[in-house]
Parts: C-alpha cells; structure tokens; sequence
C-alpha cells in the first residue's frame, strides 16, 4: 500500500512537472531588416497596407516607444543576441571584411562567450533554432567566426554573411545572385517553411526562433518580373520595387500565422515582431512617419521602430502603451523571466526584466538608454547632414540629448512636444544637457572596447 502511494506520488509529480515544461510558450522573435514605423499599416505607416501584419498587432499589444540599442543591422543584432550594450563586446556598427571591420575600431565576429538568448533557454527545455540573416560574423574574408551553434542553437540556417551561408540562398559574395536556387523573392517563405517545420518537428518541447528575414533590406525584388538585370541596377532602392517587396513579406507572415493555427500552437506562443533599425533610404520620411533620421542615425528615424509582442494565452489583444519606453537589450531578461530561464552567471546585462509591461499592463519606468554611432564609419557619409546624428545619444524621461566624444557638440530635445528632434533646447536647459552630456561621455568611456584583442 505504501509502495502504491509513493508511486502515486512520483507519477504525479512527473505529471506536473510535464505541465510546467509544456506551459512554456513557444518564442518567436520576428527581427525585420531595415523596416521603418512607416512600413507597417499597424503603426499608421502609409508606405504599404500590411493587413496580416496589422492583424498579428491587432490579437496582442503594441508598443510605440520601443528602441533598437542601434541604428544598423550587426550592433543592433549584438544588443539583442546578448541583452548588452553592442559596445561591450566591440562592435559598433554592420561587420563586413577584416580592413573595414579594423578601421571602425571593432572586432570580426561577436566572440561566442558572450551571452546569448538562445543558449539561456537551450538550458531551460527549450529547442532553438535561428532562420535568416545573421551579420554578427563570418562572410566576405571573415573564416574565422565562430559556428551558430556556438551561441546556443540546435538548428540554423542563414544568409550571406554569415559563418556557414545556405548554398541554396548563396552563390556568391553578396547579398543576392540571379544563380542563387532559392530567389531573392522567395526567402521569407523558406524561412517561414523552417520555421513551422521545425515547431512541427519539436511539438513535445517548447521552442525558441529567430525568424530574422531580410527582404525589406534593400535591394528589393518581389517577384521575377522586378528581376530587371544586373544587380546593382538603380532601379533595385526605388519606392515602387519596395512596395511589393512588403506585399510578399505580409502574406508571408499572414502564412506564418496560419501554420501555427494549424499546429495548434498559436494560443501559447509568443511573437515578438520588431526591426533591427530605421529604413534607408526613407523616401521624404514616409518610412519613418515623419521622423527625422534614417538607418545610420541616432535622431528617432534611426532607431525608434514598429514593435508588438503576441500571446494569446497570456496578452490581451487590442493593446497600446505610448507611455513605456524599452529597448532591444530589455528582451534577453524579459524573454528569461517569461520562460523560467536562468540569467547568465558572468555578466551583468545592461538590459531589465519588462515582463509585466507585455502581460500585466504596468507600465515601465522611464531609465537611461544610452547609443554610441559614427566612429570611422566609410559609410557614414549617409545620411545627410540634417539626419546625420552626433555620436552619442541618450533617452531619459521624455528628454533626448545628443553629443560628440569630444563633447563639443550638444543638442537636446523634448520629445514629448517635438517628436521630430527640430527644436534644439540645450541652451534653454543647460545644466540638465549638461548632465547628460557628461553620463554620455562615462557611459561611452566605460562600455567602449575598441582596443580589446580581436
């Protein structure tokens, strides 16, 4: 009888704990390349209508002062992978080949010791996997970055520039090749096919994605009638080839949605959709609603872009916080509490757990965001000089404030009555820009690693 009783016990402690395995949400980080608030209907962009994209928005909770931690692809992917500012582990703007990545002051590659998400959650249960465009090292000269794998994940399949490009997406050297197999047109539903394969494949486990499409990245093709010759063609970054580039993007998500229905995994997993900077070029600043900035700035173009996060299970459709303000290195903790994981033991990220903002409603408490970009860049001749940013820049309360590293250069905004940073009040506010002005300088001379061994 005894013997009985303690297998009862056993058995249903196994069943328990099988539920609370089984109760973690899929997670799904939908990271967009170069896609601007103006380019979704969901943010009241006008570029395109996005009705797959809006309905995804629609069923969860939309944020609109959410930050990427940089205004270009490879930083911006570092602040997200790691939940730390991209400057700890140098890199500072897009990686490309040896000599470039030298005369910016940063390394080839995000060393695999650093944090990463998915290797977090690996630890906790969960199957991972990463689908899209990498750019945190490999590619062009660059042999020696280290395997996806190495930050965590089970399953991988990425672009060009990348540690091990899929042959059938990468022909050659470059973004895209009229030889390559799988067309430029037709990736986001490579991608999205892996992706419910590989939940299909996983459905005992919960799981974690990176579904990191690049088509909104210029140059755009939407189909082969856009195929129009060689590929630098200035025809590839007009407005009338972007257009039904998101056409395909959003059926493909209306797709996505649909196989998770189909799985019968859409209740319990969580979306995140956001992008990893602001748009270039922005056509008027129809791509940025407005905004003054661009991809390669700082001003709010650059770097304030279209995010919501969806759980059916556990978020209320038809939400809107204007009020928090969060950014890229906020998801590491966020997405750690969410799923029961453990934060990493070595390091202190630079992000916070916003965890209640997603399920509860609470809304954030505005801290400092701090962002560093322009050092030695040879592509910093774009954007022009109305959206080209000082280098250093920080977010506190509904201020944003600007400043050189020299500190020469000084420029604060009241975000809250000028959305659109045109009203310079640094003189006006002095010792407030002043403080700030000096937190930046700090911040950057202690998170800078520039002259760490690469």
């Amino acid at each position: 009888m005894k013997r009985n009783i303690l297998w009862l016990f056993l058995l249903t402690g196994l069943f328990s704990s099988c539920m609370q395995e089984n109760e973690q949400p899929n997670i799904l980080l939908i990271y967009v390349d170069d896609m601007g608030l103006g380019d979704a209907a969901f943010t009241s962009g006008k570029v395109r209508p996005t009705p797959n994209i809006d309905r995804m928005a629609s069923e969860g909770k939309v944020f609109t002062q959410y930050y990427t931690n940089a205004p270009v692809c490879s930083p911006s992917r570092v602040a997200v992978t790691t939940g730390m500012y991209p400057q700890r582990w140098n890199i500072n703007t897009f990686l490309a080949g040896k000599n470039h990545n030298e005369l910016c002051d940063q390394s080839d590659y995000l060393k695999s010791n650093a944090p990463s998400l998915a290797r977090n959650l690996k630890a906790a249960g969960y199957a991972t996997a990463h689908f899209g465009k990498w750019h945190m090292g490999g590619g062009r000269d660059v042999d020696s970055a280290p395997a996806i794998t190495e930050y965590g994940f089970d399953e991988y399949c990425s672009t060009w520039e990348s540690p091990c490009p899929d042959p059938l997406l990468t022909s050659t050297n470059w973004i895209w090749d009229q030889k390559d197999s799988i067309k430029r047109w037709q990736r986001t539903a490579y991608f999205v096919d892996k992706t419910l394969d590989f939940l299909k494949r996983n459905k005992n486990r919960p799981c974690y994605i990176n579904l990191w499409p690049d088509d909104v990245h210029s140059p755009w093709l939407a189909s082969e009638q856009y195929n129009v010759g060689h590929r630098n063609n200035p025809q590839y970054y007009t407005l009338e080839f972007l257009q039904p580039v998101i056409d395909v993007f959003d059926k493909e998500m209306g797709r996505l949605m649909d196989g998770l229905k189909e799985l019968g995994m859409d209740e319990n997993t969580l979306i995140v959709f956001t992008s990893d900077n602001g748009p270039a070029p922005t056509f008027g600043y129809s791509r940025t609603n407005g905004l003054r900035g661009s991809k390669n700035s700082l001003y709010e173009g650059g770097i304030n872009m279209p995010f919501f996060v969806r759980w059916p299970q556990q978020i209320k459709a038809g939400q809107t916080d204007s009020e928090s303000v969060i950014s890229a290195v906020d998801l590491f903790p966020t997405l750690c509490k969410i799923s029961g994981a453990a934060m990493p033991e070595n390091y202190a990220l630079d992000g916070e757990d916003v965890s209640n903002s997603f399920t509860n409603g609470e809304t954030v408490k505005s801290r400092k965001i701090f962002w560093e970009y322009g050092r030695r860049n040879p592509r910093f001749s774009f954007p022009d000089s109305l959206d080209k940013s000082p280098e250093l820049a920080v977010r506190y309360q509904h201020w944003k404030c600007f400043t050189s590293f020299d500190g020469n250069e000084l420029e604060l905004y009241d975000l809250k009555n000028d959305p659109t940073e045109q009203n310079n009040l640094a003189n006006e506010n002095q010792e407030l820009a002043n403080n700030l002005k000096n937190e930046m300088l700090e911040w950057f001379k202690e998170t800078d690693k520039s002259n760490a061994s690469r």
